[in-house]
């Protein structure tokens, strides 16, 4: 039996989330069913930091929009804290989401711009009933955006009237005010600019530390994940390929698709190759047969243009799935 200690905070089976897709005329045309989601399994400890990894179109948003319910799941389960939470209605749904908090990729989309400040951060407060007098909203909400690095001063002002950097920190703010359990970062600073990623990164690094939040990265930036993660998933056309402890995954990574990742890293290193270019990933919507990264592998064989391969165990928590598991691992990154 399962105790609450060694139970993960968030535990993830055979995810699916697929889009049904129209194409042809308007009053006719096929159908396709894009498999975005195709079968996501992980956890994730309480106070743990888990990267999820890939090109563009993996299914990695869609993971994090699918366990925040802004998409409907397909299949599969997700136990959030020992409560299965996606055959939740909206309505019993809606108590966690307190404790499961979401920063967004456009920290100016993710914002009303007719709000002020105040009224964008008190909203949650009342919501979920943490405050009830305006003078205890306001008290949280000085004491929120010092923690963020702002001065409490800015309530009064509008969105626009912010930098991408300061944007990013209310929105920041806005998620951090409730004290959640889980927050799902989606691609959190990849729309600044490089100068001000490093400052609002280092920000919810020490925020997570602070609060012992778990933490859900989603990003395409192996720099960023290498910084922040303590494990990270490798996604591929809706499926993880690869789990490992962050250190492992750098040092000897054992899918290739992982090993492609690594080597497109940018480096300044005199007289380096550049990596090889394996091409574009496949459709979600036509994957090929077998293991979906076989017509981009370097190493692949029969058995997987055929035959789909499932995790293999490697020990001390590195997961591939993979044919050929551990009998290719790269050098250090």
């Amino acid at each position: 039996m399962t105790t609450d200690a060694e139970r993960p905070l968030l535990r993830v089976r055979d995810l699916k989330t697929h889009f049904t897709l129209k194409s042809g005329s308007l009053f006719g045309g096929s159908k396709k069913l894009l498999k975005a989601v195709d079968g996501v399994s992980f956890d994730l400890a309480a106070g743990e930091v888990l990267g999820i990894v890939g090109e563009s179109g993996c299914g990695k948003s869609t993971v994090g929009r699918t366990l925040t319910r802004l998409e409907d799941a397909t299949g599969g389960t997700a136990e959030f804290d020992g409560r299965e939470m996606l055959s939740l209605s909206k309505a019993a749904f809606r108590p966690l989401r307190r404790e499961i908090q979401m920063i967004f990729q456009d920290p100016f989309a993710s914002l009303n711009p007719r709000l002020t400040i105040e009224q964008t951060l008190a909203e949650p407060v009342r919501i979920h009933g943490l405050e009830t007098t305006r003078e205890g909203i306001r008290a949280r909400i000085a004491r929120t955006l010092t923690q963020v690095g702002l001065d409490p001063k800015v309530m009064s002002r509008h969105p626009h009237e912010f930098s991408g950097g300061q944007r990013q920190r209310i929105g920041i703010a806005r998620v951090m005010i409730v004290e959640p359990k889980l927050v799902i970062a989606d691609e959190a600073v990849s729309a600044l600019d490089v100068s001000i990623q490093a400052q609002v990164l280092n920000l919810i690094k020490d925020l997570q530390k602070e609060s012992g939040i778990s933490m859900l990265f989603i990003s395409h930036d192996l720099g960023v994940v290498r910084h922040i993660c303590d494990r990270v998933a490798v996604m591929y056309l809706g499926r993880i390929v690869e789990t490992a402890p962050k250190a492992t995954l750098f040092s000897a990574p054992s899918h290739p698709y992982t090993r492609l990742l690594l080597a497109s890293i940018p480096r300044i290193r005199p007289g380096r190759i550049p990596a090889e270019d394996r091409g574009e990933p496949a459709s979600a919507a036509a994957p090929p047969p077998g293991c979906p990264f076989h017509p981009r592998c370097p190493i692949a064989t029969d058995i997987c243009r055929s035959e789909r391969p499932q995790p293999v165990d490697l020990g001390n928590g590195q997961f591939s799935a993979c044919h050929h598991a551990g009998k290719q691992q790269g050098e250090a990154a």
